[in-house]
């Protein structure tokens, strides 16, 4: 009965994830109205003069740093530097996280326009008028007093065109990934001009990704409340393109977001396009008017930051910026996933290890599923005990198989035992399963974190193999050959927990399920270590439970 369970399970598994796919992904909007500020912010970010291709070959990130005067900022989580051509924050490294466990470099989201994996973000003003100069990505802008951006501080910078307007930013930076600019033109003539914010973010290519189904990452937004997201090769093949009076909209890693926030109160259109390079950008559709011997100012905001929940949710809440936590993306089955995220981290915070934290938040879902189970294995006690009666009428009803069908329904009838109650807990715990496992492969909290001995990345596969002794025999085995201890230990407590519930009669299906538990190890290997700890603990406990009840209900039955 476990086994048909196992199906059940793996069969409604697939099931979620068709359906998640055919009803709940988010439909791509585009939108034909054509503005007239069309194109205007891309004559403010030329490419470089010289063959681009030729040029990323070339030049290392390095050697593009210093190839321009930069103002360098620096705080408890973030460091880098301002470019002053084009006033663009294109050099960011953050100072916490390092690329992986064997290494102490440090993880870099931002580069120069100009080497091969560039990625940076521009804001300013654009006009119609094209008699008017305004500082594009060639432009040097000047430093006003202070030259170093620290934390909770800001520096002022200033272009000049010959038309006598004074283009100026004051950039602020917070003590974690808040950059505030604050824009502003100054007019010292007596015309009148029309002037609109825009801010984008460019990038030069596809970076790593994991290309997995249950992850985004690339362009998004939350446009009036909907969620929007597209991949890197949708926007390849057709541009995206919306009007909204509020949101964000920003590119997006596993891990990590670069992210801008539009002026308050002002309704903006966002586009997310591609040519040669990817770019998120947004322009305010109406004008700031700026009049003679006058000034005009606006400010917007940019988050670039390691996606950890209290930082992102702290930012959504004391900035008011709507839906901001699903930078992180939690799913359709957000309402489990994110409270179970909590969880999880709250007993991290009790007992400083994320695996013990797991096995916490595992005892606890099996608390909460405890009368429900206790049904289940009454059930099955029952059905055990039924099965040499099953036998008797297969043999009996073997040539009749409608005949079959309804001595074993009276059968069922007669003891009250109802064959698919087994199924039930299955059924509700698939999507606390799957929200776990999302939990696990999408927060940044898990990454590079141990558990005990081997394991020192709850978010990664079991890098044991039992094809080498889990090590103890010197050679390293192909990547499809790991099947860690962790995997094996939960095919072995699956094939205990087999052994305790019904066993079909039909000896097909015995020899088949027979062969669940190795197929589940094999296909779960390469899992993250800490849901394998999981599905290991929570068979354990099954089992413990399931043997208690199967117990007492076969006292109750001699009684």
């Amino acid at each position: 009965m476990e086994s048909k369970n196992i199906i059940a399970a793996i069969a409604l598994s697939t099931a979620v994830i068709v359906l998640y796919s055919l009803f709940f992904m988010p439909e791509r909007t585009v939108t034909n109205k054509d503005l007239t500020e069309k194109n205007k912010i891309e004559q403010t970010s030329d490419a470089p003069s010289l063959d681009q291709k030729e040029t990323l070959k070339q030049i290392s990130r390095e050697d593009a740093i210093k190839q321009t005067e930069r103002i360098k900022f620096e705080n408890q989580s973030i460091i880098g530097s301002i470019s002053l051509k084009g006033a663009t924050i294109d050099d960011l490294i953050f100072k916490n996280y390092n690329t992986d466990l064997k290494s102490n470099k440090k993880v870099t989201l931002l580069s120069p326009r100009n080497v091969e994996n560039g990625y940076l973000i521009e804001s300013g003003f654009v006009t119609s008028d094209k008699n008017i100069d305004i500082p594009n990505s060639e432009s040097i802008w000047s430093v006003i007093g202070n030259n170093e951006l620290t934390e909770q501080s800001s520096v002022e910078l200033s272009w000049t065109n010959n038309q006598g307007m004074i283009f100026k930013k004051e950039i602020f930076l917070d003590d974690k990934y808040l950059f505030k600019i604050k824009q502003s033109v100054i007019n010292s003539t007596n015309n009148k001009y029309d002037f609109y914010s825009y801010g984008q973010i460019i990038r030069n290519k596809i970076p790593e990704i994991s290309n997995f189904y249950i992850l985004h990452e690339g362009l998004i937004a939350t446009l009036d409340d909907e969620l929007i997201e597209e991949d890197y090769d949708d926007i390849q093949e057709k541009k995206f393109s919306r009007t909204a009076q509020k949101g964000w909209l920003g590119i997006g890693d596993k891990y990590w977001i670069t992210s801008l926030i539009p002026p308050k109160d002002r309704e903006f259109k966002t586009t997310f396009d591609y040519k040669k390079k990817f770019r998120a950008n947004f322009i305010a559709t109406e004008p700031l008017e700026l009049n003679g011997n006058s000034k005009i100012e606006e400010e917007l905001q940019i988050i670039v930051a390691a996606k950890r929940v209290d930082i992102i949710d702290g930012y959504a809440e004391s900035l008011n910026i709507d839906k901001f936590d699903l930078t992180i993306d939690w799913g359709f089955l957000y309402f489990i996933t994110k409270p179970l995220f909590y969880g999880i981290d709250y007993f991290f915070k009790l007992l400083g290890n994320y695996g013990l934290a797991i096995i916490a938040i595992t005892i606890c879902i099996r608390l909460a599923f405890f009368p429900l189970a206790n049904f289940s294995f009454r059930s099955m006690a029952k059905m055990k005990a039924l099965q040499p009666e099953m036998v008797r009428l297969k043999e009996l009803h073997k040539d009749d198989k409608i005949k079959l069908q309804q001595e074993m329904m009276a059968l069922y009838k007669k003891e009250k035992v109802n064959p698919m109650s087994g199924c039930l807990p299955i059924l509700v715990q698939i999507p606390v399963f799957f929200a776990l496992y999302k939990v696990l492969f999408v927060t940044i909290e898990m990454r590079q974190m141990p558990f005990y001995g081997w394991i020192q990345d709850l978010s990664e596969r079991d890098p044991t193999s039992i094809f080498n002794l889990f090590g103890l025999l010197p050679y390293d085995v192909p990547s499809f050959l790991i099947i860690g201890a962790w995997p094996v230990a939960m095919g072995v407590s699956m094939w205990i927990q087999q052994k305790l519930n019904p066993a079909p009669t039909d000896p097909m299906q015995a020899k088949i399920f027979m062969f669940f538990p190795l197929f589940l190890t094999v296909i779960l290997a390469p899992f993250p270590s800490g849901l394998v700890i999981y599905w290991t603990v929570n068979n354990i406990l099954t089992m413990a439970q399931q043997v208690f009840i199967m117990k007492r209900t076969t006292v109750k039955t001699v009684n």
